[in-house]
């Protein structure tokens, strides 16, 4: 299990990439969060395994909406009582 932060710049505000995003969690068992910024880039905090977590990112990039520019991304610490994921 590993805890992703992920920061997202592009067409990513007003296309579903939350929802997209919580569709995929759902299917794959990844608990965590995700939410729009001010400065309209997208962040998104996702626990699961790896693959999971891989997995998830391809899903959310095969809308014809979303277009990524660019990802940051780094580890955390697993939140062990978490459940769900969340549109915050």
């Amino acid at each position: 299990m590993v805890r992703k932060y992920f920061r997202f710049t592009g067409r990513v505000q007003g296309v579903g990439f939350r929802y997209r995003a919580r569709y995929a969690a759902g299917g794959m068992c990844i608990t965590g969060w995700v939410r729009n910024n001010r400065d309209g880039s997208v962040e998104m905090e996702a626990q699961g395994t790896e693959e999971a977590i891989d997995q998830m990112l391809i899903m959310i990039n095969r809308s014809d909406y979303i277009v990524i520019d660019t990802i940051e991304s780094r580890k955390l610490p697993l939140e062990e009582c978490e459940s769900g994921f969340h549109v915050l």
